[in-house]
């Protein structure tokens, strides 16, 4: 007995070993900026130095251009995406191209940014307001100002049409109830014309040529520290996000290692990686960047990821409606 007890006990110990043994090659598809990407591999890299990571970067739509003609040819390559948005994700879900992982530790974060299932995580809060010019005469404190006069003809916006954090943002503000379509409506009244993603429109705002926008966080709160002509909003009503989830996928070639990626991502170590990157953490216990309010004092807007993918077509259509192709 006592021999068979032994047996028993180094074979747990062995499986347990064979678990911890987080080795072999790592396969990323990210949206991250490539100084951001080679930052997060080079850290996950040092905390796991027997994995070698390779990592393709492209936008978000890029990313999932490559990774379905992948998908067509029965030849997926990545084990892990970190990409834009939880949209994205759903629609993978929905397919079963996403592997579970129920055992990550997420209790800390906020459950509205997690997939109930343990598909995908949330690993930062990339939130979506209002910017203005410091020149301008009206400080914006929520969304309906930007249809009073002094906004008239002053307006920047991205287009969903091109941006994903663009068209989450259209998602949160239609379903909102003090402002849904008609929000959208007044605001082409107001001669808004949204076209091409965020950057043009900060740089709209930034150089006066527009005095009020809608931008996602970190252009004006980084660029303002340097002295730009820019505040962003927090606007009352609250702030879309995209969140930057993480998932392993289904067809993942070393899923032991692509867990530990996802762990290092959520963990405290991985969170306040992102905001030394200059982002905001998903991660309540960490403290955001310089110029960024702490974590409960900023308003999410409800959003539904599973409604946003199912409406997707039919909200482009009515925005294009709108404001024209």
């Amino acid at each position: 007995m006592r021999f068979a007890l032994s047996a028993l006990t180094a074979a747990l110990l062995s499986t347990s070993a064979m678990a911890a043994d987080i080795s072999g090659k790592l396969v990323l598809y990210t949206s991250q900026p490539n100084a951001d990407a080679q930052q997060t591999v080079d850290a996950f890299q040092a905390k796991y130095p027997d994995v070698d990571v390779e990592w393709v970067r492209d936008g978000t739509t890029k990313i999932m251009a490559k990774l379905r003609a992948e998908f067509e040819a029965g030849a997926p390559q990545p084990d892990l995406l970190l990409i834009a948005d939880m949209v994205t994700m759903e629609g993978l879900e929905a397919e079963g191209r996403l592997m579970p992982y129920t055992d990550a530790d997420i209790s800390a974060y906020d459950p509205a940014l997690m997939d109930d299932g343990g598909h995908y995580f949330s690993t930062k809060l990339i939130t979506t307001g209002i910017v203005y010019n410091t020149g301008a005469d009206m400080v914006p404190t929520s969304y309906a100002d930007l249809l009073q006069e002094q906004a008239k003809d002053k307006l920047a916006m991205p287009s969903p049409l091109t941006s994903g954090a663009a068209t989450i943002h259209m998602a949160a503000i239609t379903a909102h109830p003090d402002l849904g379509w008609d929000f959208y409506e007044g605001l082409a009244a107001q001669g808004a014309n949204p076209q091409g993603g965020n950057g043009g429109t900060y740089k709209a705002v930034a150089g006066g040529e527009k005095l009020y926008g809608f931008v996602v966080d970190f252009l004006p709160i980084r660029n303002k520290l340097e002295g730009a002509p820019v505040e962003f909003v927090f606007p009352s009503e609250g702030v879309s996000a995209v969140t930057e989830p993480v998932a392993i996928l289904s067809t993942a070639k070393n899923p032991d290692a692509a867990k530990a990626f996802v762990d290092f991502l959520i963990s405290q170590e991985g969170q306040q990686l992102a905001a030394d990157m200059g982002y905001l953490p998903a991660h309540p216990a960490i403290t955001p960047p310089e110029g960024f309010p702490a974590l409960p004092d900023i308003k999410l807007l409800d959003f539904d990821p599973a409604k946003a993918l199912a409406d997707d077509q039919e909200n482009k259509m009515k925005f294009t409606e709108i404001f024209g192709g």
